[in-house]
């Protein structure tokens, strides 16, 4: 079984409301097949015959149709009752998943909703940073130095500032961007495991703090074309940053989600 680094990011999982207009769907973009959960109303998805991520019927239609990570944690008692001492919410306490392991849901003073997995039979991806699995994770929120310090509580991360060039408010002006590095690790973009942006004004004050997914990709102008294809919407345009090219989409149920083809990869 793979062993996940504490605080790593080890799992996704997106709320639907038709379960299997999103098997069509995620399998006609990535090429994912799906096993069945026993009954549960969810669905685990494959990427060349490993595990990658899971797609889940929404138990209530009020919920936030939603990519959510989950970060792996050795204790899960302990890390709750850190989110709660550093201004966080838990929003489901620790729950066991049969034998799979214990998960919980929580946000960050931002509002930015995280899950929390402890791994039990079920550590987490079987495949990631590969075309058709996931490969990075960032938190956009409004209020960056108070969720700065409540993941470096919570979690040990270190961050290190960068700027990414243009700006997704149009502005041209470079972006603001801390990438976080693990407890125990040299702080720096060679061993980042996720990161941070900021919501600026040129958004509408309504827009709340999210966490935003990546799933790397061989193509990605072909992959975003392919969603339009099958129902979904093109939010960010293919566009080429220092890590390759990305794009932002939508599933035909309104999930967002982005595409990283890296630079090794790119023609």
């Amino acid at each position: 079984m793979a062993v996940f680094a504490q605080s790593a990011p080890c799992w996704v999982d997106v709320q639907l409301s038709d379960l299997e207009a999103g098997k069509r769907f995620y399998g006609g973009l990535f090429g994912w097949t799906f096993r069945a959960g026993d009954g549960m109303p969810f669905a685990d998805a494959y990427s060349d015959g490993r595990l990658v991520a899971a797609l889940a019927a929404k138990q209530d239609g009020r919920m936030p149709t939603t990519w959510g990570v989950y970060f792996a944690t050795d204790d899960i008692l302990a890390t709750v009752a850190l989110i709660r001492k550093a201004g966080g919410q838990v929003i489901t306490d620790p729950v066991r998943a049969g034998r799979a392991g214990v998960l919980a849901q929580a946000a960050d003073p931002g509002g930015a909703v995280f899950g929390l997995w402890q791994a039990g039979d079920r550590a987490g991806f079987e495949k990631q940073n590969a075309p058709g699995s996931f490969c990075w994770t960032e938190v956009y929120t409004r209020q960056p130095e108070r969720v700065d310090a409540f993941y470096e509580e919570v979690f040990g991360f270190q961050g290190t500032d960068i700027e990414l060039p243009g700006g997704e408010d149009g502005s041209g002006q470079p972006e603001p961007f801390r990438v976080w590095s693990p407890a125990g690790t040299e702080p720096g973009e060679d061993t980042a495991i996720g990161g941070r942006a900021v919501i600026t004004d040129a958004f509408p004050e309504m827009m709340p703090s999210y966490f935003l997914n990546y799933f790397a990709v061989a193509d990605c102008v072909g992959v975003a074309g392919n969603a339009v294809r099958l129902g979904g919407r093109i939010t960010a345009p293919p566009m080429d940053i220092p890590y390759g090219r990305m794009a932002v989409l939508q599933d035909d149920q309104g999930a967002a989600f982005a595409v990283l083809q890296p630079t090794e990869l790119l023609p």
